[in-house]
């Protein structure tokens, strides 16, 4: 008897400790209603790249010089080769310098050897944010080109929207690692229009040519990072590139069929439009075709098809997905829309000079809508569970949400400024930056015939009994089909097991003394935690134990 004390007075204390420490790494899982997978996160002040199981345990990582910083995303590719991106930490006196600014593209092989690097970082050009890699091989890459106010006057550019007598416009890069040639290149420069000067060139009325780019349009007082293109996106299957252009609050795609030299021009490819526009959405005011209540973007990030490891059946397969960052005074949303795309004609059908849809298939938002707010970075990928997995760049907060509305995974990247912090402590926004965070599937190609063992945690002082304090403890849960969830439980839990069966549902603390115990029908009941003492507690089934449950 008194060793039974003893160790339900340990319990206890294992429970009380766990609840008052645990504010970084695992928050919440809730593995029935997961999508079971590894996620690769390259948090930002750092220069590594991990790749992390869903209880948050490093299982594999690329490690680089401290002296490197991301530039800002790496994938993993289905051989298990990662492409990332880096730049130096130290940038001070670089004569390109902006936030999401890059350097270097690398391919490394899964035990880190590096097979191939190409740089982009001078006085006249710099990598930045985002790459694509094409079914192909090749990699596409945002570059800003530097503009003197010369050239940028000469385009017909205001000078009062020049303060630094200087802009840099974007282009696009595709580039074969195997020839290390540029094989196809776009400029944002050669498909302007502006209305205020007819002296000069790309004169005309912007309503009326809304493939081409104002380049009076500005949000930024004329800094010189004009467009600060955060993301790339390819589609295979149209031969389509997408951009994401936050401070336009757009997306633009671009016609990929057409060579170099038609790129730079405004008629040829497929859809005989050249490098202009073939489609444009999220705020019609960016081409004087609507005002700030046809605003549909606002400071979007991670703009993508959605097609990434879904089977063509999910529900938004070949949408377009995209974290809209400034949606709210306090909160973002993740939304997905549906550009409608004539293969005949291969263009986007307008109505007028605009193009649809009128709103979005989708708005996600948080269950507490504020958790989910960043002014900046930030992402959204759909998951083949129907899930989706969203992570809060600012702050480094990831979660996963059932359509259902209810969180099933969280995980806070335990770094301060790039160093691990301990189990316990508390972050503040931009403490823990992080540019994207995405999930490979177990069964992905890189995972054959590797071993994705442990290899500690990212955290200081890690609880590594919290994952399996959350987690199913015997097998008789898969017996009964049983989930109760939410695991914590902040106040309301649902517990649902296989319908016709027939259960005494009871609830133990770690004294042993029944907090709650029901003969349920129908194969699944609620009830309120509310009440019950913050801590540790045993669900059984007929009397026998299968579940830890924490209560909060």
């Amino acid at each position: 008897m008194k060793k039974m004390f003893l160790l339900s007075g340990i319990l206890v204390l294992l429970a009380t400790s766990l609840l008052a420490q645990h504010t970084v790494g695992l928050i919440t899982y809730q593995p029935a209603q997961t999508f079971a997978g590894y996620n690769l996160i390259y948090p930002h002040n750092q220069s590594n790249v991990y790749l992390l199981d869903n209880c948050g345990e490093i299982v594999h990582r690329w490690d680089d010089a401290p002296n490197w910083r991301p530039g800002n995303t790496a994938d993993l590719l289905p051989d298990g080769r990662l492409v990332k991106t880096k730049r130096p930490a130290a940038v001070a006196n670089n004569p390109i310098w902006a936030g999401g600014g890059g350097a270097i593209v690398e391919i490394r092989d899964w035990d880190n050897t590096l097979l191939w690097s190409f740089e982009r970082n001078n006085a006249q050009e710099r990598l930045h944010h985002d790459i694509a890699v094409t079914p192909e091989g090749t990699i596409l890459m945002i570059v800003w080109e530097e503009k003197s106010a010369a050239e940028a006057i000469a385009a017909g550019r205001s000078p009062f929207l020049l303060p630094q007598d200087k802009l840099w416009p974007d282009k696009i890069i595709e580039v074969d690692p195997a020839t290390d040639e540029i094989v196809w290149e776009w400029h944002v420069w050669d498909h302007l229009v502006q209305d205020i000067d007819p002296t000069v060139a790309n004169y005309g009325v912007v309503a009326d040519q809304p493939g081409r780019i104002n380049v009076n349009y500005d949000t930024s007082d004329g800094v010189p990072d004009w467009l600060h293109t955060n993301a790339i996106d390819y589609d295979p299957l149209n031969d389509q590139v997408m951009i994401s252009v936050p401070t336009f609050n757009e997306i633009w795609i671009i016609d990929h069929t057409t060579t170099t030299a038609q790129a730079a021009s405004n008629s040829g490819g497929l859809g005989n439009r050249g490098g202009d526009l073939l489609y444009r959405w999220g705020n019609p005011a960016a081409y004087n075709q609507g005002t700030a209540a046809d605003q549909k973007l606002f400071y979007q990030h991670d703009s993508h098809w959605i097609d990434d490891l879904l089977p063509i059946n999910h529900p938004y397969y070949g949408k377009v997905a995209v974290f809209n960052n400034r949606v709210g005074a306090d909160f973002s949303t993740a939304n997905v829309f549906s550009p409608q795309f004539d293969m005949y004609d291969w263009a986007f059908p307008m109505t007028g000079n605009v193009w649809g849809p009128a709103d979005f298939n989708l708005t996600i938002t948080h269950p507490e809508p504020t958790r989910m707010y960043s002014t900046g970075l930030s992402s959204i990928q759909f998951l083949p569970n129907g899930n989706s997995l969203i992570l809060n760049g600012r702050t480094g907060y990831a979660f996963e949400l059932t359509p259902n509305q209810e969180i099933v995974w969280e995980y806070v990247i335990p770094l301060r400024g790039g160093q691990p912090v301990a189990q316990g402590e508390i972050l503040n926004e931009n403490d823990n930056l992080a540019f994207r965070l995405h999930r490979y599937p177990t069964d992905y190609g890189a995972f054959t015939g590797r071993e994705l063992l442990s290899q500690g945690w990212l955290e200081l002082e890690p609880d590594s009994s919290f994952c399996d304090l959350i987690l199913p403890t015997n097998d008789l849960m898969a017996d009964y089909g049983l989930q109760v969830y939410p695991n914590p439980s902040h106040g309301n839990l649902t517990v649902e097991w296989e319908v016709g069966m027939h259960i005494e549902l009871t609830f133990v603390d770690v004294l042993g003394r029944t907090v709650y115990r029901s003969h349920p029908s129908g194969g699944r009941c609620y009830l309120s935690t509310e009440g019950w003492q913050p801590g540790l507690y045993w669900v059984r089934i007929n009397g026998v134990s299968v579940q830890k449950l924490v209560v909060l």
